[in-house]
């Protein structure tokens, strides 16, 4: 019998932050109204809410800075991310430059969990070479890449 791995709070807020960060980027609501938004609904249900309001508030503050971190990797303009890639990767960018206390290995999974359930087929492996890059950057006291 096989028993099914439970998915961690922080997998749901993680998915409702590239969802609210969606929004965000198409509306330009505030970062209170999105966040006023998700509480109400039932999408938060299962996640940690406070590590929501943290990824939400945070990456709306420091976007520019997030994006500079993922632009010299990519392998076009910006603006021809999908909004669902460009969601992710500033999670995702977010996560490794100011979460230091999760591993780059869990930020860069659960970003590939989501890009493969919301993603275009194949962006999981842009976003994942990405990511990969990003971490030898701003992880220089964990072994990435092989480089310790």
């Amino acid at each position: 019998m096989m028993i099914e791995k439970k998915k961690h709070s922080k997998h749901y807020s993680r998915c409702c932050a590239v969802q609210a960060i969606y929004q965000w980027h198409h509306t330009q609501d505030s970062m209170e109204e999105i966040i006023t938004q998700f509480a109400a609904s039932e999408l938060l249900k299962q996640g940690d809410r406070k590590y929501f309001k943290k990824l939400v508030g945070e990456i709306i503050a420091l976007q520019p800075s997030l994006d500079e971190l993922f632009i010299p990797y990519l392998d076009r303009k910006m603006e021809a991310l999908t909004p669902v890639e460009l969601a992710i990767l500033r999670v995702a960018v977010f996560e490794l430059a100011h979460c230091l206390e999760i591993p780059y290995k869990v930020v860069i999974n659960e970003a590939l969990e989501i890009a493969k359930a919301y993603g275009a087929e194949q962006s999981h492996k842009y976003i994942n070479a990405i990511l990969d890059s990003v971490a030898v950057q701003v992880r220089t006291t964990e072994n990435v890449g092989g480089k310790a």
